[in-house]
């Protein structure tokens, strides 16, 4: 066999490992780009979401609300289709979070009850006023004792889950928001969005200096997100944060409760 026809083969051969090796290739990021472990990162659900609305607003009794247990319980209550689950652990992507506070001028508000002033962001009232110059942010105006603030601070969690296209609202509440920030920090540190790691949040015991139990929140980076999935939640957060945003729930989010 001369050199011609040995040169040739053997570019035949190359040419069909390369073919076998590039078919993988897209076969792998077609993987990547089509399977999720999120039902909401697949196909068009934005779309789907908008069609069902037709119109109507996302308002805050349409999400599932995860609240703090009572007592120092390590166990959340969470709503389901036959009814309130006990799970010990949440685990999701937080697509977004609001800081939400609030002052009712009763110690023990009705649930649902308005509040008579709140704050989307703890930074500024809805009238206008800086959160942080208001006397009912004072530690010790809620009752001058427990040192205690009259005004209630909570954060606020949209958690997408796997096998759901609406995320589960998760409230914190303000003995947990300064370990929440924390973590949302860390990732700051990194660079890393939010909504780029599946984080997994669980309970502990505490006991308060009055001697009551309650439970502290902890949140864990437990994996995170491909690229490709993880560009999918960035634009899925955002655009589903459009949605709630223009449905007007900013004054729902404080409800005595």
């Amino acid at each position: 066999m001369d050199n011609v026809k040995l040169k040739s083969r053997l570019g035949d051969k190359v040419q069909a490992a390369q073919d076998i090796e590039a078919a993988h290739s897209t076969a792998e990021t077609a993987m990547t780009v089509n399977d999720s472990h999120y039902l909401a990162l697949t196909g068009n659900t934005l779309e789907i979401i908008r069609s069902n609305l037709k119109n109507q607003p996302l308002s805050f009794d349409l999400f599932d609300v995860v609240k703090s247990p009572s007592g120092g319980s390590t166990v959340f209550s969470v709503p389901g289709l036959s009814g309130d689950e006990a799970e010990r652990e949440l685990t999701g992507i937080v697509l977004n979070y609001t800081t939400p506070r609030a002052y009712w001028d009763t110690p023990d508000p009705v649930e649902g009850t308005p509040p008579v002033c709140m704050s989307e962001n703890s930074i500024i009232s809805q009238d206008g006023k800086a959160c942080a110059h208001c006397p009912y942010n004072d530690f010790g105006s809620k009752d001058g004792e427990s040192g205690a603030k009259a005004c209630k601070e909570s954060v606020l969690l949209f958690l997408l889950r796997p096998n759901s296209i609406i995320p589960l609202l998760v409230r914190i509440p303000v003995t947990s928001k300064g370990r929440f920030l924390k973590y949302a920090t860390r990732l700051l540190s990194t660079l890393t969005p939010l909504s780029s790691v599946v984080t997994r949040i669980t309970l502990t015991r505490a006991t308060s200096k009055a001697g009551k139990p309650y439970a502290v929140f902890n949140f864990e980076a437990v994996s995170a997100l491909n690229p490709d999935e993880a560009a999918r939640a960035n634009a899925y957060a955002r655009q589903f944060m459009d949605i709630v945003s223009s449905s007007e729930m900013v004054p729902e989010l404080s409800e005595a409760g």
